[in-house]
Formats: C-alpha cells, structure tokens, sequence
C-alpha cells in the first residue's frame, strides 16, 4: 500500500485531536462513535501515484521564462513544488489552464526567505497565514504558492491548517477527486485518489467520505454542482450517495456568505445544464438556504427552461422563473448580495415577463426602453424576450433607439426653468412621446409644454 504506517499514525493523531474534546471514544453516543470513524476512514489511494508524464503543446506553452525561474529557484534550494488543482484537470482535459496555482513542500518561512535571498518581491502578504507566498518573478508574472497542508479543525467555512510535507495528504484535503491532482514540472501527473479515472468517465465524487468533505467547507456542496456542469456528459446522471450527503447537510450553508454562494451559483447558471442542475439543487431543498423562496415556482423554471435554453440566458433570467414576486426577488438580493445590474435584471424580468398584448408585439417594449431613464434597460428587455422565448427577440436586438427630439434648451425657449423642473418636463414630454409610439415632431411635443406645466403644478399644489 502507498498509505503506509507513518501516515496512518499522522491522521490518527490529526482526527484524535479534532474530537480533543471527548474524553474517550467509549464515551461517545452511537453516531458520535460513528461520526468518528467516518473521519478516519481514508480513501483508497493508488500504490503508485504517477499515471503518465504529459508532453503536450498545452502543457509546454506553461513554461514562461519566470516559470522556469520559478522552478530553479525550488530547485535549487531543494524544494519541491508542483502545479496543482484546477489547471492539472484543464490540462488533462484537452484545454489550456487559464490561472496556475502551485503547491510546495516549502513553508511560508522558507520561502520567504528563498526570495529574500533571490531578491524576488512578494506581494499580497495576506495569503501568508494560509500558508501561500506570491512572488512576482522579473517583476513580470505572479505565483500563488502554497504550502502543503492539512486541515486540523474546520467549522464548515474555515479551517486551522498544519502545514506538511506529504503530497498525498495535502490532496487528501481537497473537495473533489478531479481537483486532487498534482503537476510535476517534468510533467508527471501525480493522481492519489483516482481524479484521472473520473475525469475519464466524466464523474464527480468527493475526496473520500462526501460527508467529511461537505463539513469541512459547506460551499462544497455548490462547487459540486458547478463541476457537474462543467464535467458530466448527462444532465442528470448524479450519484445518489452524492446527493444524500448534500441533503443531510444543506443546513450548513445557512452560515456561509451570500457573495460566496453567488460565485458558485453564477457559475452553475452559466454553464452546462444549468436548468437542470438549478431543479437538482430545488429538489434536494437547498433553496431557502441559498434566498431562493421556499415555494419557488419550480413550474416556471422546467417551463421556461424547456422553451428557452438555447438562447443562453443570463444566470439571473434563469433564477427570476423561481421567484414569484417582486418581494421574493427583493429577498435574493438581500441573501446573494447581488450587482445593481443583477438585482434590477430580477426586478424587471419578475414586473416585466407576464405577456403584454399590443397590435404591434414589440411596442410595449421599445416604449419601456424609451420611458425608463436607464441604460440597462435595453438588455433587461432583451432577456425578458429570451425568457418568452418571443419570436420578435432577433428584430428588437435590431432595432434603432430612436432619439429624444426635444432638448432644453428648446425648453429654455418655452420658459421653462433650469433644474428639477425642466428634468420633471422632459420626462413628462419623453412618456408621452413614448405613448404616441415615438411619431409626433419637436413641435407637436412643445404644444404640449403648458398641459405639462399644469399637470406638475396640480400635483405639487393639488391645483392648477
């Protein structure tokens, strides 16, 4: 076996003092006993670890002169660092990782003190109590590198770490086995847990217990999700082990924060099956946790997603069928900490989807274009015609907005004051423009000036 005794004994002692608070394990309840025997239950891992030596055009357009500066410098100082995670899965995968993370047998003293001697600048110093350095090679390229580590203690959204120098322990921690993977710069693919052999079969599995891995960082539970998205070949092929583990642990999000589940949900949504996944999600009762409603509208969603998947709709189009209300589109916001683009896109696909009969179909569109001061208001129409899946979407993309042919100084001319007032005028003139679906000329609008005087007068004194 790989795992050999001193490792076992190394965990051990990890795990025994993550229960430090139990006075034996006689002691303990059933399922306390149970608990901890599933956090010592280790994976099985490979004997050998090295599954192939990549030698691809990928995989060589990596090494920049300040990569290779890198590695010497480890190198040289007898260190060992490799690349890790996410850009080993892209690279297996046929793509060309967009960001490299590094991981390394060094501490964060250690390297310190490599640069230092080196001459190389870190910068964002933050990462260090994590563990990670990022030293800025020919004051060109950044390189996140971490230090090995293990999670000693986590409360779902943070972890004590204690830093090591076992690989296969480091990957051990990790989320998904597709994202446990090492690169050596020489190009060995080290795979302790399998990831290869998933990533092959287009599987998403947890590192070990999915339990264990769910406790450690509740946001794991949309991470798998988005990598479903991003990996499987069917959109519901999930495993029902996988699933059973989310739901008895969806509580747990409750205390994780709204812009971290937003980053994960945003990726679900924007990537493959995302009605699917996002029905998965409803079904497995993670809504109220993550500020969709508890009765969402799961009728709209499978409606609107069967009608209108192929026009790529924006992640809040999709996550708007759910709600039913503009109050529940206020509450997604308040939970997600969503953009002011995002939060207006719900509020208006919510106010705005519902059908609007008119002779010519696009009018009641173009006449809120035109009425609301607002310059998203274009693309907010453009996905509330994608969420319709309306026939008129490509002529509305088309269409010329017509400009405004009345300016203030035509009004200065009328006698109409600077300031609030001529802005309140205008915006009455705009509406009313809008309303004669933008066909009257400058001068017809001005004949209407002392009507719009009256009317503001009346409203502000209740007489005219």
């Amino acid at each position: 076996m790989f795992l050999v005794r001193p490792r076992i004994r190394q965990l051990t002692r990890i795990f025994k003092s993550y229960y430090s608070t139990k006075p034996s394990l006689s002691n303990l309840t059933k399922s306390e006993r149970v608990e901890f025997l599933r956090q010592m239950a280790l994976p099985k891992s490979r004997e050998n670890p090295v599954i192939l030596k990549l030698d691809t055009p990928d995989y060589h357009s990596l090494f920049t002169d300040e990569l290779k500066s890198l590695a010497s410098m480890f190198k040289e100082h007898g260190y060992e660092i490799r690349i890790a995670g996410g850009a080993v899965r892209d690279l297996l995968s046929g793509l060309r990782p967009k960001d490299l993370d590094f991981a390394t047998t060094a501490t964060p003293e250690q390297m310190k003190e490599m640069f230092v001697a080196e001459n190389v600048r870190m910068i964002n110093m933050n990462g260090e109590k994590h563990g990670t350095i990022t030293p800025r090679i020919n004051d060109k390229e950044n390189f996140e590198v971490t230090t090995l580590r293990i999670d000693v203690v986590t409360d779902g959204r943070h972890a004590e770490v204690q830093f090591t120098t076992d690989w296969l322990l480091d990957a051990l921690r990790r989320d998904l086995t597709i994202n446990s993977m090492f690169l050596g710069l020489d190009g060995s693919v080290y795979d302790y847990f399998y990831g290869y052999d998933d990533l092959k079969e287009r599987r998403i599995k947890f590192v070990g217990d999915p339990v264990t891995r769910i406790r450690e960082d509740y946001l794991r539970i949309l991470r798998y999700f988005r990598f479903y998205g991003k990996i499987s070949k069917e959109p519901d092929k999930h495993d029902e082990e996988t699933l059973k583990a989310i739901m008895d642990n969806k509580d747990g999000l409750k205390n994780v924060s709204g812009e971290r589940i937003w980053m994960e949900l945003k990726k679900i949504l924007d990537g493959n099956f995302s009605g699917d996944l996002l029905i998965k999600i409803i079904e497995c009762e993670l809504g109220p946790y993550i500020g969709i409603p508890e009765n969402s509208n799961l009728d709209e969603l499978k409606l609107v997603w069967e009608r209108s998947r192929a026009l790529k709709l924006h992640p809040i189009t999709l996550l708007s069928s759910v709600l039913n209300s503009v109050e529940d589109a206020v509450a997604l916001n308040s939970r997600l900490k969503l953009s002011v683009f995002e939060r207006d896109l719900a509020l208006f696909v919510v106010e705005h989807r519902p059908p609007k009969p008119h002779v010519k179909p696009l009018m009641p569109y173009q006449q809120l274009v035109l009425k609301i001061s607002n310059k998203n208001t274009f693309q907010y129409v453009v996905e509330v015609l994608k969420y319709n899946n309306s026939p008129h979407l490509e002529e509305f993309q088309n269409w010329s907005i017509p400009k405004f042919p009345v300016t203030g100084n035509m009004l200065k001319e009328k006698g109409v004051e600077s300031g609030r007032k001529m802005g309140l005028v205008l915006t009455e003139l705009r509406n009313y423009w809008a309303e004669q679906e933008y066909k009257i000329t400058p001068e017809e609008l001005l004949k209407q000036v002392p009507n719009v005087l009256c009317r503001l007068a009346e409203r502000k004194k209740n007489k005219c």
